[in-house]
């Protein structure tokens, strides 16, 4: 499973006027106060006797993530609900997953992880259909998984049009350039269907290919049914021991993605515990806060409202 990229972002280092920018947020001293639903965390419990296929053991987060360790930092921090999206390729573990949400009344729902246009997909979907707490799947560069050639394959096509035709959602991750042209792509095949965009504030963009990406990611953008997740924002410089958590490093680039989707289609989620790599739950939530400053109802929309209204949930949280 591919991760986060020490590599800078795209949108840091070409400037607003690349994206024809609108109106940039302005920070002031104000910062939102309300209530938060994290649309994405990771939920994994090595103690399982099969164990799991991610984070690998020597890695500084390979132990139990669930609900309760998770709001044990994030409910002093306003966040009064969350969405879990699926960090492994085994699909016992969708059930798995949806025990584990189950069992905490905080959690909104899960992104599963099904095997999209492969034998699997019916057998596995059909046990999930009908559980509300089952938002949607993933596909993207996850696992090597490639989005392009899975286009060319029919039974793909009409997986997708399976969530689509039952009000299930797309969360595509860790962007470059390949991706966004296939999501571009995906969104022509099946209009339909609602995509997330996860990560890509920390979008893996060569020079070389920023140009096709802009256009690319502009034009999908444009998408009614494309949004995107404030998620990974800090990054690690290849010259740096510690990410920096002053959004004046990040704004340039955030003002790019935000004046692309708008405050209607950019949805908040912290990637805990993946984030805590880099910093802690406070510091994530507060980069993002930081960058929402001044502006209550947009705030309100990014940490609350799009989640509730791109996955489906309507008023089941908060």
């Amino acid at each position: 499973m591919h991760r986060r990229t020490v590599l800078k972002g795209v949108v840091s280092g070409i400037g607003l006027a690349a994206f024809h920018a609108s109106r940039p947020l302005q920070a002031s001293d104000g910062q939102y106060s309300g209530p938060i639903l994290d649309a994405h965390i990771h939920q994994f419990d090595p103690r399982r006797p099969q164990g799991i296929p991610w984070p690998e053991k020597n890695d500084s987060i390979y132990a139990p993530a669930l609900a309760p360790e998770y709001f044990r930092n994030a409910a002093p921090l306003g966040v009064q609900s969350a969405i879990a999206v699926e960090a492994s390729p085994w699909i016992d573990d969708n059930f798995w997953l949806l025990d584990t949400v189950k069992s905490d009344k905080r959690m909104a729902g899960f992104v599963g992880n099904l095997p999209l246009g492969e034998k699997g997909f019916a057998q596995s979907y059909t046990r999930l259909e009908a559980e509300p707490l089952f938002l949607g799947s993933r596909y993207g560069n996850l696992w090597d998984r490639d989005l392009g050639n899975a286009l060319q394959t029919p039974a793909f096509i009409a997986d997708l049009k399976t969530l689509s035709q039952n009000k299930r959602t797309l969360d595509s991750a860790n962007p470059d350039p390949r991706l966004i042209k296939n999501l571009l792509l995906l969104s022509d095949r099946v209009p339909e269907l609602p995509i997330m965009i996860d990560h890509l504030p920390n979008a893996n963009v060569p020079r070389a290919d920023r140009q096709a990406y802009i256009s690319d990611l502009t034009e999908l953008s444009k998408r009614p049914t494309v949004f995107m997740k404030l998620s990974e924002i800090p990054r690690l410089e290849p010259s740096a021991k510690n990410a920096r958590f002053d959004i004046s490093v990040y704004r340039e680039g955030l003002d790019a993605l935000w004046s692309l989707f708008g405050e209607n289609k950019v949805v908040f989620g912290s990637d805990w515990p993946n984030s805590e790599h880099l910093g802690s739950l406070e510091q994530t939530i507060g980069l993002a806060k930081s960058f929402l400053q001044n502006q209550s109802l947009a705030a309100q929309r990014v940490f609350a409202d799009n989640a509730r209204h791109f996955y489906g949930l309507g008023q089941r949280v908060f």
